[in-house]
């Protein structure tokens, strides 16, 4: 990607992850001059700014928007670029980056920024929940009670995350779900069900290892309450070894229905929604063009 003499927004969330550092605004307009382009900064002033930002951007002859910030941030960007042609950009600030790690795009501020000039442009799937757009794993059950009790939560990071998970564990309970895809139908008792369309949550914590953003297909992951002493099954999830067993189910469709037998704490992309029992999930193809790097394989 030749990004001189092209016109830059990059749109900052100073509240995602573990806060806003000042030296990110030097280091994207140091870049920036060094390869000639055209560089706009905006900061988010409320949720759902960064949309009509980036909305705006398209509109106005901006060739690339780049989202700094997580996966909130980057949902937000994309729903304001999904189905144009103006593609967007990542800038990692968030507390785990799911996403970003799955395309491959350095956490580490300085090495995200050069990369960003040497990259290539695909269009990657998008996936709805209940209407809502997902760019990299939402669920259902416990990892939404999570989402909605982290949303509030003043320590962030993957510390604050793993203390909540930890508290929170014994307490929840799994449920019942109908689960309707491929003109087939299941019912399966749940604590998670992951859906995903890159590999991870974040952290290189994969709830779908085998998920990529470009294969047309949903990954649906659901997980049954593990017992603490089961090791071996904790350790390959969290190493990103995940595989179907009795304990793990992995679906693959290009549309799902869910219902649950109560209403059940579900997340989009980490941002709490509340409860549903009914969740209908579609895929959208090919629908965001994105920078990844060069080794990005689709």
């Amino acid at each position: 990607m030749d990004c001189r003499d092209k016109k830059i927004l990059f749109i900052i969330n100073k509240h995602s992850g573990v806060g806003y550092q000042a030296t990110v605004e030097g280091l994207i307009l140091n870049a920036c001059k060094e390869n000639r382009a055209d560089c706009t900064i905006e900061y988010t002033q409320r949720r759902g700014h960064a949309i009509s930002l980036a909305n705006n951007a398209s509109k106005n002859g901006f060739d690339y928007v780049v989202a700094v910030g997580g996966d909130g941030t980057i949902n937000e960007v994309a729903q304001g670029l999904l189905h144009s042609s103006t593609p967007m950009g990542i800038l990692p600030r968030g507390s785990g980056n799911g996403l970003a790690r799955h395309l491959g795009v350095p956490v580490k501020l300085s090495e995200a920024i050069r990369s960003l000039f040497s990259n290539k442009i695909v269009r990657i799937d998008t996936l709805t929940v209940n209407g809502k757009l997902s760019l990299n794993v939402s669920g259902i059950g416990f990892d939404g009670h999570i989402a909605n009790l982290f949303a509030d939560r003043k320590i962030r990071g993957l510390f604050g995350y793993v203390r909540l998970v930890l508290k929170e564990l014994f307490n929840f309970q799994e449920f019942e779900a109908e689960i309707s895809f491929n003109e087939m139908t299941s019912t399966q008792k749940a604590f998670i069900i992951g859906i995903a369309n890159s590999s991870q949550y974040g952290n290189n914590i994969k709830i779908a290892p085998l998920a990529s953003v470009c294969d047309g297909l949903l990954n649906i992951t659901v997980l049954k309450k593990v017992p603490l002493y089961n090791l071996k099954f904790i350790y390959g999830f969290l190493r990103g070894s995940l595989k179907k067993s009795d304990m793990c189910d992995m679906l693959n469709a290009t549309a799902v229905r869910i219902k649950t037998s109560t209403p059940v704490p579900y997340h989009v992309d980490g941002e709490p929604c509340g409860l549903s029992n009914s969740y209908t999930i579609q895929l959208n193809a090919a629908s965001l063009p994105i920078l990844v790097p060069p080794t990005f394989l689709t």
